[in-house]
């Protein structure tokens, strides 16, 4: 995942006010890499129960879903999934759903 990647999401968050408002808030960003060649950046911020994602060169914002197990997002045709022992996948667009793993946790 490249630096015009990243500087694309953290635009697109301030675009929509998200950075602004919460630049107090602690924050959490993780790179992602799929079995499936995917890649995306997930961005989660204190007292917030959304994920922000750039996937596909795409923001998406996702809702926080009820689950048993983990956490699950959905919105914008993706939902992401993240287990109690940070097993990960995701499904976007309509492609099968796809193991993912954490490449590199930015300290920000």
């Amino acid at each position: 995942m490249g630096r015009h990647k990243a500087i694309v999401l953290a635009t697109t968050m301030l675009a929509g006010g998200v950075l602004g408002a919460r630049q107090a808030d602690a924050q959490t960003f993780r790179t992602y890499r799929c079995t499936d060649g995917t890649q995306f950046i997930v961005g989660f911020y204190d007292h917030d129960n959304r994920a922000f994602l750039q996937i596909d060169g795409e923001p998406a914002t996702l809702e926080r879903r009820l689950t048993l197990s983990g956490a699950r997002y959905s919105g914008a045709g993706v939902t992401l999934r993240i287990g109690k022992t940070g097993a990960t996948t995701v499904k976007h667009l309509k492609r099968p759903v796809t193991a993912c793993t954490v490449i590199e946790k930015p300290g920000i």
